[in-house]
């Protein structure tokens, strides 16, 4: 299977997004991008829609429901939200849409901060493999992996997709 090209799915994922936002009538949005691939894809789209204003960064480890089977990751820092979420419009930006439960996570974290207008849900792919009713409004590509198979974002410049396959113990090999 080829991966597509991350730098030729985002001037798409722009017009999509821009035209999302001027049919909902958002004028303002806040941009938050989930660490670190979401980071990485929120920062490219706001460069290509033209736009220099502070990007929130959300780090949902806390908020993951396989939190006490995972673990910490090590590099869990804190989030940064450099707005209020009362009363905004949010696009909420991951780079790879799976099982749904980063999203589940991240929604549960934004709410603890404020009551949002809106949450339009942008991501780099979907691989079409959720476990909770969580489609992104936004989408650069939808991708159908083997249940083995996993797709890894790298960056952030250039962008690069990596195909992994899971060893018998569930981690990419």
């Amino acid at each position: 299977m080829s991966l597509p090209n991350p730098a030729e799915l985002l001037p798409q994922m722009a017009t999509s997004l821009s035209n999302h936002l001027s049919r909902r009538q958002i004028s303002t949005p806040r941009f938050i991008g989930i660490r670190t691939g979401g980071v990485w894809v929120a920062q490219a789209l706001l460069e290509q829609l033209g736009r220099d204003e502070p990007l929130g960064v959300l780090d949902v480890s806390f908020y993951r429901d396989d939190f006490t089977q995972n673990g910490l990751h090590p590099q869990v820092q804190p989030s940064e939200l450099p707005f209020e979420i009362e009363g905004q419009h949010l696009v909420l930006i991951d780079d790879v849409l799976m099982s749904g439960r980063t999203i589940r996570a991240a929604l549960n974290e934004l709410f603890d901060y404020g009551r949002p207008a809106s949450v339009t849900l942008v991501s780099l792919l979907d691989l079409d493999a959720r476990e909770l009713p969580i489609r992104p409004d936004v989408v650069g590509a939808t991708l159908s992996l083997a249940a083995d198979q996993r797709v890894k974002l790298s960056g952030p410049a250039p962008f690069t997709l990596e195909l992994q396959t899971l060893s018998d113990q569930g981690r990419p090999q």
